[in-house]
């Protein structure tokens, strides 16, 4: 569900933070209009703005473990994780974590991917969100609920800032709610 469709209807703070994201053409290849949330980053009233919505919104969900996708999820889900007093769990590309770890395999548009975690990081029936920047198809978020819940948490919902419209209608990821904060932004012309 679209923050906006939850009580958030008209409040300011999200269209600053939707305005504060620059959209980069063609990038990284033709076709491509690249959400840069590293503006957003900048602006430090839009960065406060995106982490006190989302430490709003689970501050009273009992959420003991925000799992952040690498890298951008690390930004947010670090933040929000410290304004709700959980801890933060990294979800990071292969090779990555120097200990012990499980993973899980996910499907891109080309090829296949994985996201790894500490073997430990998450105890059984910990609650927990996982966190990124944008959602499009889901499959690195879903790749996320599956290996917490591989470790035996409880996955109450995905966050992000952005969602493509097509997600709209979709409002869960492997039957957990999914939360957005903005839809991405388009230019008007494409050079």
């Amino acid at each position: 569900m679209f923050a906006e469709e939850n009580g958030l209807k008209g409040d300011p703070r999200l269209q600053h933070i939707s305005q504060s994201i620059r959209v980069v053409p063609h990038f990284p290849k033709n076709g491509i209009m690249f959400q840069d949330i590293t503006t957003l980053l900048l602006d430090h009233k839009a960065f406060k703005d995106t982490v006190d919505i989302f430490v709003d919104r689970y501050r009273d969900m009992h959420i003991s473990v925000v799992a952040g996708i690498e890298a951008r999820g690390f930004v947010f889900g670090s933040s929000v994780a410290l304004g709700i007093g959980a801890k933060f769990v990294p979800l990071r590309k292969p090779r990555k974590l120097p200990g012990e770890v499980i993973y899980e395999k996910y499907s891109l548009e080309y090829g296949t991917d994985c996201l790894e975690m500490h073997v430990g990081a998450v105890q059984t029936g910990e609650r927990a969100i996982v966190i990124d920047d944008l959602v499009a198809t889901g499959g690195t978020l879903s790749a996320g609920i599956r290996l917490l819940e591989r470790a035996g948490a409880e996955v109450v919902e995905c966050a992000c800032v952005i969602g493509v419209p097509e997600v709209k209608g979709r409002c869960k990821l492997l039957g957990k709610p999914l939360y957005v904060l903005v839809e991405p932004r388009q230019i008007d012309q494409c050079f």
